[in-house]
């Protein structure tokens, strides 16, 4: 099997290496709106937004944040195949702006603007990122009543683009791509307990850092969840590049875009390693199925259907089929507009 995968250094607002109807899954976390490290992004994307954080005005500075991203939500609108699947990762943000300290909702300001669009609001997960920290509150400490939560979660919001999918009855790819019942289980909660992962890279002369905390587990999970093999899978805010390891590890096709050429280079150095990482990822997760296994034969209750690709048993018909790839070797193309990349998988 071969995947091909695209890097565009380009701005998303307008996705011109995208024709419509061309992607099956969209899984990204864009910049947040009122977190204090994107405010120099989003005010070179629109100078209203510096204008009106100098102002202390944190309602037009925050309507201005979400008016650049959703130049980007109307372009998922058209790549987006009928029956295709949004996962966007966002947080909330809390900030003192003009004096007052507040939360600033951007989960609901791109729900909102999602299905102002015709997307369907699918149930959303948490993803909870615990901390070790003794010091968990904010603002006055044990005296009530002005001490506040501190935020340990992110938003995982999923969007259909239209009615259900539809696949042709016993069609390889859906049934290749099915995962395990104990997977299905774990993933389908709507909380999800994840340690983040700090990110940085100094761009440049080093002036300017930027760090995120979007570990691997996020999409790689999302795409298995909500693609088969043969999908295309898009992230319009790439960064380091997650998205699209995810993407070759689990053997989809992806499409990129990341604004910030600085980035080019973190990302290629992602895509080097994906050959040895995703072979350890399926020894992981085959391992942690004959875990599974072995668990219900000691209670006495082991699953009743035999693999058709593995020498062990699956719980339900589904997953007879299930067949999982490595990757042998990644070949990468520069292109005028980034890099394009080939990746070939073998059965594992």
């Amino acid at each position: 099997m071969e995947t091909e995968h695209r890097v565009v250094l380009d701005d998303a607002r307008t996705l011109s290496a995208v024709d419509d109807d061309a992607v099956d899954l969209v899984v990204t976390s864009p910049p947040y709106p009122l977190v204090e490290q994107w405010d120099d992004l989003f005010s070179d994307l629109d100078p209203a937004v510096g204008e009106a954080l100098a102002a202390g005005d944190g309602d037009r500075a925050f309507r201005s944040m979400h008016d650049a991203l959703d130049a980007v939500w109307a372009e998922l609108e058209r790549v987006l195949a009928p029956g295709g699947i949004a996962c966007i990762n966002v947080g909330d943000a809390t900030r003192t702006v003009d004096g007052e300290f507040q939360l600033w909702p951007n989960h609901t300001e791109i729900v909102a603007r999602m299905r102002d669009r015709g997307f369907s609001c699918l149930p959303e997960i948490l993803w909870r990122k615990p901390t070790n920290s003794p010091s968990k509150f904010m603002g006055s400490g044990t005296l009530p009543p002005n001490a506040y939560p501190t935020l340990e979660h992110e938003h995982l919001l999923l969007f259909r683009n239209g009615d259900l999918r539809e696949f042709p009855p016993g069609d390889d790819d859906r049934y290749e791509s099915a995962f395990f019942w104990e997977e299905r289980n774990e993933w389908f909660s709507d909380t999800w307990e994840i340690l983040g992962e700090d990110q940085r890279l100094a761009a440049g002369d080093g002036a300017r850092e930027r760090s995120a905390a979007y570990p691997l587990e996020i999409p790689l999970r999302l795409i298995r969840m909500f693609s088969t093999y043969g999908d295309t899978v898009l992230d319009p805010f790439l960064g380091t590049g997650t998205t699209t390891v995810a993407a070759m590890v689990a053997g989809r096709d992806s499409v990129g875009y990341e604004l910030d050429p600085a980035f080019a280079e973190a990302i290629g150095e992602s895509v080097e390693r994906v050959p040895d990482l995703s072979e350890r990822l399926v020894a992981d997760r085959l391992d942690a199925h004959r875990e599974f296994v072995e668990r219900r034969r000691a209670e006495g209750d082991p699953p009743g259907y035999e693999a058709e690709n593995y020498e062990f048993p699956v719980t339900t018909k589904n997953e007879r089929r299930i067949q999982l790839y490595t990757v042998a070797d990644v070949a990468r193309t520069g292109t005028a507009e980034g890099h394009r990349y080939r990746a070939m998988h073998e059965p594992y």
